[in-house]
């Protein structure tokens, strides 16, 4: 049988889905990525360091922080910039807001419609109109996290080389804090509304790659790990992670000590389980997540508690720079060039910038390894273990159990238009 699903809009970015199965023997799948390459890395090639992460934020619309910030990380280990406490603080708050606002996108609007049974979630705003409110309530509190710390929700334009040059002032994060407190209860009502949902049973153990949890959870750090024993640097990425090319995809498929890996709350949950917020914890252990959890379709579940964890940390490091006092450092950027590497967890897993800088601070190299590239190959093994398990269900059945399973990893293949085509053979 053939399966077409022409337009599904609930992923970021053009792919086709290919599988291809015959008396109950799966021959063929393939996730194809058809996306044209935009070159960002070739784009940066002279470019002068205050205009590198401005430019390089626009590879995402979805993840322009992380970019924005695993950028500045880059360049200032590049050229030797030391930053504040304060920028730590600051560089963290905008860090978190960018995950709520990317989870929470993806928990209301991608996938919650899977579970109540229809395409989008435009016609819940009349059958389940406090659902929807929530959902929006949620993601501009999320949005005005990422404009009052970054200047804008998208493209943050305060941020710089060195901290920032726009701070916030104590009164509006003072008022950004009343706020998260009381969000509590649509983070209840939402961790209640996703333990009704039966999630597919589907457990494939693979090899989960993180940076380390040596300052917290998963976030920034200078370390890499994986659930196969793997420890290195994180400036040291080349050496552990192999990126290669495959006929049916535009973009890269990636390696470490096993054919697939994968990057994202599930990783991040095995990493740093023991260091989740405490209220983060409560929700883990009441959804039944565990940091032994390898049901793909479960990251769901997994970026809900990463909700939560952000939610209790955003006070924290508001609490931290309000107690210190708001001050504007001196930013000092030394002479000459150099190379420099950093790494973010952004909200679909692991992100490396590495850039060398010329004498007069301009751009001679730069390679950017994104989360989606890394989950590729895994996503396709996932579903080459799923399909000959799902080949008795109806043709509708089957297709739904394969696009939720792809939208579990939140692909974000482009940032422009919206496509997956499913084809069953």
């Amino acid at each position: 049988m053939k399966i077409e699903i022409p337009s599904l809009a609930r992923i970021e970015g053009h792919a086709r889905l290919v599988v291809d199965a015959s008396n109950g023997e799966l021959k063929e799948c393939r996730l194809e990525v058809f996306e044209s390459p935009r070159f960002f890395e070739g784009l940066l090639k002279g470019r002068h360091y205050r205009d590198v992460a401005p430019i390089i934020a626009r590879i995402c619309g979805v993840c322009s922080n992380s970019h924005t910030l695993v950028s500045l990380a880059a360049t200032e280990r590049a050229l030797g910039v030391e930053i504040s406490e304060q920028t730590r603080n600051l560089r963290r708050l905008l860090a978190y807001g960018e995950i709520l606002q990317s989870h929470l996108l993806q928990l209301y609007f991608m996938a919650v419609p899977d579970f109540l049974g229809v395409n989008s979630i435009f016609p819940l705003a009349k059958s389940r109109r406090e659902l929807v409110l929530r959902a929006l309530r949620l993601k501009k509190l999320a949005n005005d996290i990422c404009h009052l710390v970054g200047g804008r929700p998208v493209h943050p334009v305060t941020t710089c080389v060195g901290g920032f040059s726009a701070l916030p002032a104590a009164q509006d994060l003072l008022e950004l804090r009343r706020r998260l407190v009381t969000a509590v209860p649509d983070l209840e009502a939402t961790v209640a509304l996703f333990a009704t949902f039966e999630f597919p049973v589907f457990e494939r153990e693979t090899e989960y790659v993180s940076l380390g949890a040596d300052d917290g959870y998963p976030l920034l750090s200078q370390t890499l790990v994986s659930s196969d024993g793997v420890r290195a640097m994180a400036a040291d990425y080349k050496g552990v992670i192999e990126e290669y090319l495959v006929p049916h995809s535009s973009a890269k498929f990636a390696r470490m000590t096993r054919e697939t890996y994968a990057v994202g709350p599930l990783a991040r949950l095995k990493t740093g389980f023991d260091k989740l917020s405490p209220m983060a914890r409560k929700v883990a252990a009441a959804l039944g997540l565990a940091a032994d959890t390898v049901n793909s379709y479960l990251n769901l579940l997994a970026r809900l508690v990463e909700v939560v964890h952000c939610f209790e940390e955003a006070i924290h490091r508001i609490d931290d720079v309000l107690v210190a006092g708001l001050k504007q450092p001196a930013i000092a950027v030394p002479d000459g060039g150099g190379q420099g590497v950093a790494a973010i967890e952004a909200p679909r897993g692991t992100l490396f910038h590495a850039y060398r800088y010329d004498a007069g601070g301009c751009i001679e190299s730069a390679d950017c390894v994104i989360p989606t590239a890394q989950n590729l190959a895994n996503i396709e093994a996932d579903l080459r273990a799923l399909v000959p398990t799902l080949l008795d269900l109806s043709r509708e059945e089957l297709t739904r159990r394969l696009e939720m399973l792809v939208r579990a990893y939140d692909p974000c293949i482009s940032c422009s238009t919206h496509l997956l085509r499913v084809d069953i053979v």
